[in-house]
């Protein structure tokens, strides 16, 4: 190499040395935190429920019958006929209640006839006033054998005692029956609907009067509001269980013997019940989801596992895994990490 090629190329050397020192060093650069809404754990306490199934019914079911003994002549209704007060719903054949009746009078009379001739008697002095109040006795006797039969031909009918609806038929046209035998059996309208609940001691007791409820029934939409009106006053022989009796709307839609689960407010403290903004909850599964927890000191959200309840447009209620006043994280969740630094941004709501 001459002499000039060498001090050229040193040129350019010392050159690109020159313009390399005087560049300066890249500096690294960092992404600042992600700005995230975070929202507070709601908490309120709620009253007990206790649910249960019940029966729908009449809260008077009044079991109607013949006070003598005879054949039945008519039957004027049906099951699921309405009634109204006083109207005649069976009636006994007239025979045997008139023929007693007849008997009886018959016997008034001669008994009268009898004490009659026994008074007369004594004032002759033919007979002794034993006799006379026996006679008087035996009259007496039969005056009460002559109402007795009125009243039994008076209650030879059967008569609706209000306005129902007649739940049973038990006997039909033609059926010789007994004094007292059941005839039928009819709701009264002025007492309502009840729906009867069996319920365990320890539940009953937790009860009171006047207690709301919320009605549910498989075969009428929506739901009714009610309140406690009866509790048992002891259990239930086979099964140890205490009715309840639940008052119903007056609804045309209600029947009697249809089923519905009913959820009675008790008496006591109540459970605590946590809410959170529907934002901060994914990947729901089987009561299941997660949430970001926020650490508010530390600037990190932490990913956590929950159980969740109910749903609705405001929030969701948290049945396990948070805390009264903890912090969720409630936007971004889709870029969030677990363990990643946030800059937390309050809910103003």
């Amino acid at each position: 190499m001459t002499g000039s090629s060498m001090r050229g190329a040193i040129t350019v050397l010392v050159t690109c040395l020159l313009a390399a020192c005087g560049q300066q060093p890249a500096v690294p650069t960092t992404s600042a935190p992600p700005q995230v809404r975070i929202a507070q754990v709601g908490g309120a306490t709620v009253p007990d429920a206790i649910t249960s199934t019940g029966t729908v019914g009449w809260r008077r079911e009044t079991t109607l019958g013949f006070t003598s003994s005879g054949r039945i002549a008519a039957m004027r209704v049906d099951e699921g006929d309405d009634v109204r007060s006083g109207q005649l719903l069976a009636a006994l054949d007239s025979t045997t209640v008139g023929a007693a009746v007849s008997a009886a009078r018959a016997e008034r009379d001669r008994a009268a006839a009898e004490y009659v001739r026994s008074a007369k008697l004594l004032e002759q002095g033919w007979v002794t006033r034993p006799r006379v109040d026996n006679a008087r006795a035996a009259l007496i006797a039969a005056e009460a054998n002559v109402r007795s039969a009125g009243f039994q031909s008076r209650n030879a009918a059967i008569v609706a005692p209000g306005a129902g609806v007649v739940l049973a038929r038990l006997t039909d046209t033609g059926q010789v029956v007994a004094a007292g035998t059941p005839v039928l059996v009819v709701g009264e309208a002025s007492g309502g609907r009840v729906i009867r609940l069996p319920l365990a001691d320890r539940d009953a007791a937790r009860l009171r009067i006047g207690a709301p409820a919320t009605i549910r029934l498989a075969a009428v939409e929506g739901e009714f509001a009610g309140s406690v009106v009866e509790i048992g006053g002891r259990a239930q022989q086979a099964t140890g269980t205490f009715t309840v009796e639940i008052a119903l709307p007056n609804d045309a839609r209600l029947r009697a013997g249809q089923i519905g689960t009913v959820s009675i407010i008790a008496s006591g403290v109540g459970s605590l019940s946590l809410a959170v903004p529907p934002a901060a909850v994914f990947a729901p599964r089987a009561g299941q989801a997660f949430v970001y927890v926020v650490d508010s000191k530390a600037k990190r959200v932490k990913l956590r596992r929950v159980s969740i309840g109910e749903a609705s447009d405001s929030a969701i209620r948290v049945t396990g895994g948070l805390q009264p006043g903890e912090w969720v994280a409630t936007s971004r969740i889709d870029r969030l990490a677990d363990n990643m630094a946030i800059e937390p941004l309050r809910s103003t709501k």
